[in-house]
């Protein structure tokens, strides 16, 4: 049985990726940030064998490192490093900003330098979910700062650890959703080309898969393309 790690899985896409992991036979860690959010405790009733609440604030550091000790006393190994947590902040000032860099582009290391030791016996991988935001040379978008420069940072942190950890073993997978209905600016928004639940099956089949090019770092979206960053 292979154990994953989850952040954001309180609701959206976090959510139903665990609920993807789970009906495949895996134990998940759910990384909870809103206790008072009650699909995860849904859930749990459904799973209570291999299903594990975790309190975790990603861009907290006391909060991450809590988060990993409490999974190391529950297991020895982490096979799957899942980062999904993400905000959209609503404002462009110095709270935006710090707010989006907190959790989009340092919350994913935090994370990563945190569990490292638990998954030095696993499968190694770790999944982080960008935005083509993030990729420099195409960026038209003219708003939306904050954002855009947090995920821009993300890819660029998973291409400096790539190439730190790919050497040891590590492999990696890099994903654009698309434009989901989810909640990363307070509320589900009524607008995008996916419902989560239709992002979250895609998302799996890729984080799961084992026959991806593994000594080149890719960026792949919903429907298969390939971008570059």
């Amino acid at each position: 049985m292979e154990h994953v790690v989850i952040t954001g899985a309180d609701r959206g896409i976090g959510l139903a990726l665990c609920e993807n992991y789970l009906r495949n036979g895996y134990t998940v860690y759910a990384g909870q940030f809103m206790p008072q959010w009650p699909q995860l405790g849904e859930l749990l009733q459904q799973y209570p064998e291999r299903l594990r609440l975790i309190p975790l604030n990603v861009g907290e550091d006391a909060s991450v490192r809590e988060a990993a000790r409490q999974v190391g006393s529950l297991t020895r190994q982490v096979d799957y490093l899942i980062s999904c947590a993400g905000i959209f902040p609503k404002t462009e000032d110095a709270v935006g900003f710090n707010a989006a860099f907190q959790v989009n582009a340092l919350g994913p290391l935090r994370m990563v330098e945190a569990f490292l030791p638990l998954m030095q016996q696993g499968k190694k991988r770790l999944c982080t979910f960008s935005s083509e935001t993030g990729v420099i040379s195409l960026m038209q978008r003219v708003k939306d700062f904050p954002y855009c420069l947090s995920k821009a940072a993300l890819n660029m942190e998973m291409h400096m650890l790539f190439q730190k950890l790919r050497p040891e073993g590590y492999t990696f997978r890099l994903f654009h959703p698309g434009w989901v209905k989810s909640y990363m600016s307070g509320q589900k928004s009524t607008v995008g080309d996916f419902e989560p639940e239709e992002a979250a099956p895609v998302a799996y089949r890729y984080f799961v898969s084992d026959d991806e090019i593994e000594d080149v770092l890719i960026l792949r979206d919903i429907q298969g393309q390939y971008w570059p960053f």
